[in-house]
């Protein structure tokens, strides 16, 4: 009757108890990598092979970070691929208009493929492991996510939980609940594409090295930087006499992703850029709800909105050419895409 609300037990729906997502299913393929600018800045991550049980220690320019270990110990480099792959998810997501959580249920095989990993079952023993460390580490820092200083102490996930196995026993499906600290970090963007190449550096040495070229070279076309500062914001736990001739090593193989690296006078390493590194800039055109709706029928079953995630980055990385259309080029995307699954 018109004027009367309906309550429960009278025939009224139920309450709609979960009015709101409380988690993001990592489904985006190909998303391009990112890394939060705090961690690629200052040393939280142990470059060690072997379980490292030091409590680190580090001060420079006001910014402190003590980083402390669990059992497992303290979390490495490598580990970092896990974040790296969850922050991408949500990057792309939040690009596409998709409403994003700091829980993430992610596939434990897109995540090893995505990070060029191998998929044996000693891989995803290793992942578990990663996952221990991740969860045991604890930061505590007072440096600046999302423009909010606050000196707190915590894990770099807040917990991890096996949701599915197989039948032999290998993870399938994990769900991650990421710190506050790094979530504030996706929401304010506070993150930089890295190259794909990243993942394929074999040395923990070499991938911090890169991070701190990406984050310091930015926008300039070059970063000098003495190799006393460079051994100290590398976290590493070398001399500098050892740590220098590492460097060197680095400048005659000559494959660190994007930079090129020269030793000055002085003992200052130079960072040039050999290459454009995607930056954040003028987003491409909206598309059309009848564009979305195409792709729908040339990839039947695609989730649109991660296919327009994945053509923006890719527009991005091509340098934001003029679009006549970006309609057409969208859709021309799409098809190429479909054309290489068939």
């Amino acid at each position: 009757m018109a004027g009367t609300s309906l309550t429960a037990g009278q025939g009224a729906l139920l309450p709609d108890r979960h009015p709101q997502v409380d988690f993001f299913v990592c489904d985006i393929f190909d998303a391009l990598p990112k890394d939060d600018i705090a961690t690629m800045e200052h040393p939280v991550f142990t470059l060690s092979t072997r379980p490292d049980r030091r409590i680190l220690s580090y001060e420079h320019r006001g910014t402190t970070v003590e980083v402390t270990p669990s059992m497992k110990g303290l979390a490495t480099i490598h580990d970092k691929d896990i974040l790296i792959f969850c922050i991408s998810q949500l990057m792309a997501a939040i690009n596409a208009g998709r409403a994003v959580s700091r829980t993430l249920t992610l596939r434990a095989h897109d995540l090893l493929v995505a990070t060029n990993r191998e998929t044996s079952g000693d891989a995803y023993r290793r992942l578990k492991e990663a996952f221990e460390r991740l969860a045991g580490t604890r930061i505590t820092t007072n440096i600046v996510t999302g423009d909010t200083e606050v000196t707190s102490g915590f894990g770099l996930i807040e917990s991890w939980e096996i949701v599915k196995r197989s039948r032999g026993g290998r993870m399938v499906s994990v769900t991650v609940t990421l710190s506050d600290w790094l979530f504030r970090a996706v929401l304010s963007k506070s993150v930089l594409t890295l190259s794909r190449d990243y993942f394929r550096l074999r040395k923990p040495l070499e991938r911090r090295i890169y991070e701190l070229a990406r984050k310091h070279c930015g926008k300039q076309p070059e970063w000098r930087v003495s190799v006393e500062v460079l051994l100290k914001k590398s976290g590493s736990a070398s001399p500098r006499r050892v740590f220098r001739k590492m460097i060197r090593d680095m400048i005659e193989q000559g494959h660190l992703p994007d930079y090129e690296m020269v030793e000055e006078e002085g003992d200052i390493i130079r960072f040039t850029r050999r290459a454009q590194v995607v930056e954040e800039g003028p987003a491409a055109p909206p598309l059309s709800a009848e564009a979305l709706e195409r792709a729908r029928d040339i990839m039947p079953g695609a989730d649109v909105y991660a296919l327009e995630a994945e053509w923006r980055d890719f527009w991005a990385s091509s340098g934001r050419p003029r679009l006549r259309s970006a309609d057409r080029a969208f859709l021309g995307f799409v098809g190429k895409k479909a054309g290489r699954r068939s």
